[in-house]
């Protein structure tokens, strides 16, 4: 179902339905969600049986002006209103090969990119200026000053959002990235999202506990989960381990761990619902292809008190 066949308004009110029910910072546990593209999800019972109160999806900045793109993310949206799930939004480089050989988007690019997104799905109330800005594929790589130009945009563009400074990856660049960044922006960033897969998957606490060091605001564990299976080249992290057993027992640690290292760490987003195929190059979902589910579900569950 395209988005534009539904009311604004019915959206807009399940939305905040769901900001409404979301728990106060003060709250002990951070609020959990789900990062999938994939709109299926949503109507998958054993998904709506959780009874998240937030998802998140990674949009390509010029997703406009790709149909296939723009049609996927109207399924999920429609689907996550449906389901009285509040999104959170990272913007990401193009998923086309010529946009992406030109570089970042300018800022005035940028800029129209939100007002495009904010027109068309007015109920979303958080955003992150940047998937991954610190690792060496993305285009805002060398450059924290444009991250922090991305920042101020979506500040300016939606006035009362939670708005993330970028989601970073824990490489050794991260903190002197985000200090870079904040430098730009001349204040301390309230939020900053982080993918920890390396704590995660190898049971420690290192990377989490140097961002929370190293930045005054909250943190987001905006993508991270335990590993069942990694098939490309361009994945260089060293992990303890992989299969569904190794995936259930990172689970376990993120909850009883890496969650309680500090009351800033205000919500966690678990990378994958369900893989597509046995052939996924990145496979951390609670659901297998065969569409099994896998120990580490009935944790998510516990920890969901489900």
């Amino acid at each position: 179902m395209r988005l534009r066949s539904l009311s604004v308004a019915v959206l807009a009110a399940l939305s905040l339905s769901a900001l409404a029910a979301l728990p106060s910072p003060a709250s002990a546990k951070p609020l959990i969600g789900i990062a999938d593209q994939k709109p299926d999800m949503f109507a998958d019972p054993r998904f709506v049986a959780l009874q998240l109160k937030t998802a998140r999806y990674f949009v390509p900045f010029d997703v406009s002006t790709n149909p296939f793109q723009l049609a996927r993310l109207d399924a999920w949206m429609a689907g996550a209103a449906r389901d009285g799930i509040a999104p959170l939004i990272t913007m990401e480089r193009s998923s086309n090969a010529r946009t992406r050989k030109k570089g970042a988007p300018s800022v005035a690019a940028y800029r129209k990119a939100v007002r495009y997104l904010r027109q068309r799905y007015p109920f979303v109330t958080a955003y992150s200026a940047w998937n991954e800005p610190n690792d060496g594929g993305q285009p805002t790589f060398r450059k924290p000053q444009l991250l922090a130009s991305y920042t101020k945009v979506l500040q300016q563009e939606c006035k009362g959002c939670k708005i993330l400074a970028g989601d970073l990856l824990d490489n050794p660049n991260m903190v002197s990235y985000a200090r870079q960044v904040e430098k730009a922006l001349k204040k301390p960033a309230k939020i900053w999202g982080l993918h920890s897969y390396s704590d995660a998957n190898n049971f420690r606490t290192t990377s989490t506990k140097k961002l929370l060091k190293g930045v005054k605001g909250k943190v987001w564990l905006t993508e991270v989960g335990g590993v069942v299976a990694r098939r490309s080249a361009f994945s260089k992290a060293t992990f303890k381990g992989q299969g569904e057993a190794h995936a259930a027992k990172a689970t376990s640690y993120l909850f009883k761990t890496i969650a309680k290292l500090s009351p800033r760490i205000e919500r966690m987003y678990l990378y994958h619902w369900n893989s597509a195929s046995p052939n996924d190059s990145w496979d951390s979902a609670f659901i297998g292809p065969d569409g099994r589910e896998r120990p580490a579900l009935a944790l998510l569950r516990k920890q969901l008190g489900r």
